[in-house]
């Protein structure tokens, strides 16, 4: 229920802004500076999530933060001016991150590789219920208002819940603490020993820096994908807008609909396997984007790459206690979301700035080289990993 609600916010300020943007009297461009503003936020509190949470624990945290952004949402309903959109913008970011990193490492070391998966499909219920919401209000009452203020009230129910089921946080890590160790899907992959690790700064466990490019390059095809792959359709396949929208929503009803079905698969193969399963699957419908085949192969290009990419994003996560040991797992995990955001935000600008000087159809080269750089960050974790254990057995 908490992702459902970290993915609620996320896509209703694309739907709402053409009639935001109306009342307040603005340019189009505004809205992508409010959603840096966000993502800015977003970054921060992931970086900043491993001590705060050590300190105050991932229940207390998710609390505070889930009614950060439930206050942060009404203020959106309530701002009279553009400046107050801005303000409000702060903590929505700020308790978004918070609850991303925090509940993503505390699924990962007291729960097994199919409740991540889950996880972030129910991420994707809630940002598919956000524009429906959103659009609702907006078709029979004009208002944008209106359907802030709802996302607010489904905020603010959760709140409460998670105030009344606040003891459970610490039950279930008592309880999950001894599956830790036997839970591992990977039983090849070794954690490093916790005892070295404690005067280690989390950034110098070797192939941190790799998972980091996983993840950068992982958002960046996401997102990318996201922004611009209604746009590679309409100008360079020449299919109508309307046809366009319903592909790239196919898109991501692969990614949903494909981690749903992963948490099964998790259940019989391990997460290295589904990982470079899903790199492969997203390379091969980005090389049909690729290369110059009848339209209908593009449908087939994006659903593959959304089934690709499903794995991928909660499989790396569920590896990190694994991976990194426990001991740094939850400033690691904020190390990843802040850089997965990061991805999320940058790199697709970035790609339109060069299409604006260019042309769209340079968009499936991108898509292709961020595949490739993902699979050999990781690839090259695997390796370490496999180095690693080798040394373990030679030692002992």
């Amino acid at each position: 229920m908490a992702f459902i609600s970290l993915g609620l916010p996320d896509s209703m300020l694309g739907v709402a802004w053409p009639v935001m943007q109306s009342d307040f009297g603005q340019p189009l461009e505004i809205a992508g500076l409010l959603f840096m503003v966000i993502a800015g936020g977003t970054i921060i509190s992931s970086l900043a999530s491993g001590p705060v949470i050590k300190r105050m624990g991932t229940g207390n945290v998710t609390l505070i933060s889930v009614f950060m952004t439930a206050i942060a949402l009404l203020g959106f309903s309530f701002s009279p001016s553009l400046i107050w959109l801005f303000i409000c913008a702060v903590p929505l970011g700020l308790g978004a991150g918070a609850v991303d990193a925090g509940l993503n490492n505390y699924v990962a070391t007291h729960y097994k590789a199919h409740h991540m998966s889950w996880l972030h499909c129910f991420w994707g219920v809630g940002a598919s219920l956000g524009p429906i919401i959103m659009s609702q209000f907006i078709t029979t009452q004009n208002s944008w208002r209106h359907g802030y203020v709802a996302i607010a009230v489904i905020q603010f129910a959760l709140v409460l819940l998670l105030f009344f089921t606040l003891p459970l946080w610490k039950r279930v890590a008592l309880r999950s603490h001894g599956d830790f160790s036997e839970e591992q899907d990977n039983k090849r992959i070794v954690s490093p020993d916790e005892t070295t690790l404690k005067n280690v700064k989390p950034l110098q466990i070797k192939g941190v820096k790799f998972a980091l490019v996983s993840f950068l390059f992982y958002s960046a095809v996401e997102a990318t994908i996201g922004l611009w792959g209604s746009s590679f359709l309409v100008n360079v396949k020449g299919i109508s807008v309307a046809v366009a929208a319903q592909w790239v929503s196919l898109y991501y009803a692969g990614i949903t609909v494909g981690r749903l079905i992963t948490g099964f698969i998790t259940l019989k193969v391990s997460n290295r396997i589904l990982i470079r399963t899903g790199q492969i699957i997203a390379l091969i419908g980005a090389t049909f984007l690729l290369m110059p085949l009848p339209t209908n192969f593009s449908l087939v290009g994006f659903i593959l790459i959304g089934l690709g990419l499903a794995p991928i994003f909660p499989c790396m996560l569920h590896e990190t206690p694994a991976r990194f040991g426990k001991e740094h797992s939850q400033s690691i995990m904020g190390y990843q979301m802040a850089i997965a955001y990061t991805g999320s935000t940058f790199l697709p600008p970035i790609l339109g700035m060069i299409v604006s000087y260019s042309t769209m159809e340079i968009f499936p080269f991108f898509i292709v080289v961020y595949i490739i750089t993902m699979l050999l960050g990781s690839e090259k974790v695997n390796a370490l990993m496999k180095l690693r254990l080798y040394e373990k057995n030679v030692n002992a």
